[in-house]
């Protein structure tokens, strides 16, 4: 992720894999979002990518060292609403498919350039389009 095209900064946004690597102190990982904040990029995931997150093998301290080095976006009416719009959009349904459209309906609200990183890069592409660069984690 190189340098910003006009003052819209750059945002990576991690799924529930990206944010569980995370938490397991992934190094590459760990180095990949270091370099995305002294970059200037901003990561993130959303709100309800915490709650997917949760199992019983998580250590607190673990879950918090990591959800201090990214940004946790809201689920608002309007995500709820666009994901659903994703969701027809795209021939999807059901609880399967509704965390990862308010993965991409959050994406999708970013200004600037937005990659997400996903261990699901079908579907999320399929929600995405091409406005969001999708990547395996």
């Amino acid at each position: 992720m190189g340098a910003p095209a006009s003052d819209e900064r750059e945002v990576l946004i991690l799924d529930s894999e990206g944010l569980s690597r995370l938490i397991r102190l992934d190094r590459e990982l760990h180095k990949f979002i270091a370099l995305a904040n002294r970059s200037g990029v901003r990561a993130l995931c959303s709100a309800v990518t915490l709650i997917e997150v949760q199992h019983d093998r998580i250590k607190p301290s673990e879950f918090a060292f990591a959800r201090s080095r990214i940004r946790v976006e809201p689920v608002t009416e309007e995500i709820a609403k666009s994901a659903v719009e994703l969701l027809r959009a795209a021939g999807m349904h059901g609880h399967r498919h509704a965390i990862d459209a308010v993965v991409a309906a959050t994406a999708l609200e970013q200004k600037g350039p937005v990659v997400l990183l996903t261990s699901d890069v079908g579907d999320m592409t399929k929600l995405c389009g091409d406005e969001v660069e999708v990547r395996k984690v």
